[in-house]
């Protein structure tokens, strides 16, 4: 995957630019008509014979004499109240024309956040193939004023670009080994440290979970290894980054199969939210553990009724081959602990059952640390990046019992799959530093404002707020 050729970006300061009118959906049409004259009569006068309705979303464009867009009048909240869903704006930077627009100070003042991500987020173009990032495109681009919260809201998009273009390249441009490339790129862009162990180096090394999960496709399997920062609190970031799985000899259906691409979006979060570290230089010692792996069928792939060693020395038996994101996880989790870090946090699209709980917007938390719980939960309020806690209910943990081995990969009641995949991988820790666990889908339908259809970023904006905030929190 070579570098996006278009980055996110906000209009000149200094460009000619088109303003928009924000009204309040509901407002009395009169009165907008008559606001708009004193400035264009002529588009005064084609609101009222389009008949233009003031609900939240609809905007119209008002031509000069030269017939070229003079202003845009658009309803919007003066502020928006809810979580999450669309970002505010985002559905008129879609729709705008190509060109340079700017808002009200005091309409951008209240909303200043949002705005500025959904005037990014729109500009957001699907990868047209693995040599050139996207196709070459003009969009809407929004002026805004120059400071620390405009760098960070860049920032944030153009690691949400990173993120969405990963989980989007097909397997066929997106295996272990682009992902690796991928990785690099973000390391050496900020001076960060990373090994790679793969293939046998991986039994060499002590990490046999991962070999066997990726044993069997043509790339051979690694773990990524990316260090930064030498002062603060250590924190690991281990994302699932199985780049194309089959379900291995417990083959998905077709339904199961068809976006299997994404799943290495727990990859992808955990380098968009270690880019989004990095680029902001937080105080913080970072590591970045990411098992590269595909989950194929071949001849020497694992087998239900096998039994695995671990590093952590656990023996794991194999109930289903399809539940292997866990299994490569475990062993990074394990290795990240030996450095007795502050805090582990894994991201992994891990369980339908999360999705069948929650749906695709709300990833599902797990944590050992209540006190974290308390404190990611008001991060994922206050960026609009939902979050829901759910236990670790240690009572489930017998239904990973096995008759051969220290436990099984996967409960073969089917229930409670996301809290029972969260409570092995808490196996694979000793309990000496605080544990946060995310099962996201990192998939959207295209319907939410902002996002669309395909890769989506999620819970890194939160946890980058928490991060921000961590020496004060603490």
């Amino acid at each position: 995957m070579n570098k996006r050729e278009t980055q996110p970006r906000f209009a000149n300061a200094n460009s000619t630019a088109v303003p928009i009118d924000i009204v309040k959906p509901g407002s009395p049409f009169q009165a907008i008509s008559n606001r708009i004259e004193e400035a264009n009569a002529a588009g005064a006068n084609w609101l009222r014979s389009t008949s233009f309705q003031c609900v939240d979303g609809q905007f119209a464009l008002l031509p000069d004499a030269e017939g070229r867009p003079e202003r845009v009048v658009a309803c919007l909240p003066a502020k928006r109240e809810r979580l999450s869903g669309d970002l505010l704006g985002a559905r008129l930077f879609e729709a705008l024309p190509p060109g340079n627009y700017c808002l009200p100070k005091q309409f951008l003042e209240r909303n200043f956040g949002e705005i500025a991500l959904a005037a990014l987020f729109a500009q957001y173009r699907l990868p047209a193939d693995a040599t050139r990032q996207t196709l070459s495109h003009e969009c809407a681009r929004v002026q805004m004023p120059s400071g620390p919260e405009t760098t960070k809201a860049l920032c944030i998009a153009q690691s949400e670009f990173l993120c969405r273009d990963l989980i989007n390249l097909p397997a066929s441009s997106m295996g272990p080994e682009e992902l690796e490339a991928a990785a690099e790129r973000v390391a050496s862009e900020f001076g960060a440290r990373m090994t790679v162990t793969a293939g046998r180096q991986l039994l060499d090394q002590d990490l046999p979970m991962i070999h066997a999960v990726g044993r069997g496709a043509e790339q051979e399997p690694r773990l990524l290894d990316i260090s930064w920062g030498d002062s603060g609190p250590e924190i690991v970031l281990i994302g699932k980054g199985v780049c194309f799985d089959s379900g291995g000899l417990n083959v998905k259906s077709f339904a199961g199969m068809r976006h299997m691409k994404k799943d290495m979006a727990g990859a992808a979060t955990a380098l968009a939210l270690a880019r989004c570290i990095m680029a902001l230089a937080l105080p913080l010692r970072l590591r970045v553990l990411i098992p590269a792996v595909e989950n194929a069928i071949s001849g020497n792939v694992m087998r239900p009724g096998d039994i695995l060693n671990s590093r952590k020395g656990l023996t794991v038996e194999i109930v289903s081959t399809d539940a292997e994101g866990r299994l490569v996880l475990a062993d990074a989790m394990s290795l990240a602990e030996e450095s007795s870090p502050d805090l582990i946090v894994t991201f992994a699209t891990l369980t339908g059952a999360a999705r069948i709980a929650l749906g695709a917007d709300m990833p599902a938390f797990f944590s050992t640390d209540a006190g974290l719980v308390e404190r990611v939960m008001r991060h994922a309020a206050a960026t609009r990046d939902p979050v829901w806690h759910m236990p670790l209910w240690k009572p489930y943990r017998s239904l990973l019992k096995s008759k051969v081995a220290h436990i099984a990969n996967a409960s073969e009641s089917g229930l409670a799959g996301a809290i029972t995949a969260a409570l092995f991988l808490e196996e694979f820790l000793s309990g000496t530093c605080s544990f946060m666990h995310f099962d996201m889908f990192g998939w959207s339908d295209g319907k939410s404002s902002g996002y669309t259809a395909g890769g989506k970023g999620q819970v890194y904006r939160a946890l980058l707020s928490l991060f921000e905030n961590w020496p004060n929190e603490k």
